[in-house]
């Protein structure tokens, strides 16, 4: 029965994609859109086998860029998590600035990075950090948070020191919504380092998008726009599995 509900569940999403492609297609084809004005779906999928070598060689930079950006914002959103809910003091200090950090729009800060930085890898990393580390630390900070009373009173009634409480009991505990917080990040980190390098860069998707953009040749646009889907995806599909593995017991 569970087995029949996943497969219902996946089949309306598939069925709508495919719906919207098949008539994105027919647009193009009958009303003779030219190719720099609207791509269809199968001249996106020729440029993205014909210029298959290129692509990838722009999609090794950018995954290198997030991958490690994503990793150092869950390093961060880890200690600063941690302190925030060992010392009040620090919750209270640096929760509404966290808070209040998120209304600067991201696009803003990056071409002062780009400035403050240069053209090379650290700024596409730094706007990584900054739009990942968020959802994963309040993720976290909520985790801990909800921790059941009973059971924290239980670890104290056997005596069990802060560190032994934390291992055993908060880690565990927040892990669910540690992953929430770290799909939610998933979503923006390919989103992060294009922008980075849409400001400034030598190579990445981002670079590569601006340049076929401007020879107009929108296939090449669309077809990153598809990698960049493709990777996003399976990032969250990959964070998925870790969770269920991890959580197995919630």
């Amino acid at each position: 029965m569970d087995k029949l509900k996943k497969i219902d569940e996946r089949i309306y999403p598939i069925a709508t994609l495919l719906i919207a492609i098949i008539v994105w297609q027919l647009i193009v084809t009958l009303n003779h859109v030219p190719l720099y004005i609207l791509p269809s779906p199968l001249a996106t999928v020729s440029a993205l086998i014909s210029d298959f070598g290129t692509i990838a060689g722009h999609v090794g930079t950018t995954l290198y860029e997030s991958v490690l950006g994503f990793a150092l914002s869950i390093a961060l959103a880890f200690v600063l998590g941690i302190l925030m809910d060992s010392f009040v003091v620090i919750k209270k200090s640096l929760y509404p600035i966290l808070i209040v950090s998120q209304t600067i729009p991201t696009i803003a800060l990056t071409p002062l990075l780009i400035v403050w930085f240069g053209f090379g890898i650290l700024p596409k990393i730094l706007i990584i950090v900054m739009v990942c580390f968020f959802p994963i630390c309040i993720s976290l900070v909520d985790g801990f948070e909800k921790v059941d009373k009973d059971y924290l009173n239980l670890f104290h009634s056997y005596k069990a020191s802060k560190l032994q409480t934390f291992i055993h009991l908060k880690l565990p505990y927040a892990m669910v919504n540690f992953f929430s917080g770290l799909k939610i990040a998933a979503t923006y980190m390919i989103m992060a380092a294009i922008i980075g390098e849409w400001q400034g860069g030598t190579k990445g998707i981002g670079v590569y998008m601006v340049r076929t953009k401007n020879a107009y040749a929108l296939d090449k646009v669309f077809a990153s726009i598809l990698v960049i889907v493709i990777i996003s995806v399976g990032f969250i599909y990959l964070i998925n599995y870790i969770s269920k593995k991890t959580t197995h017991w919630k």
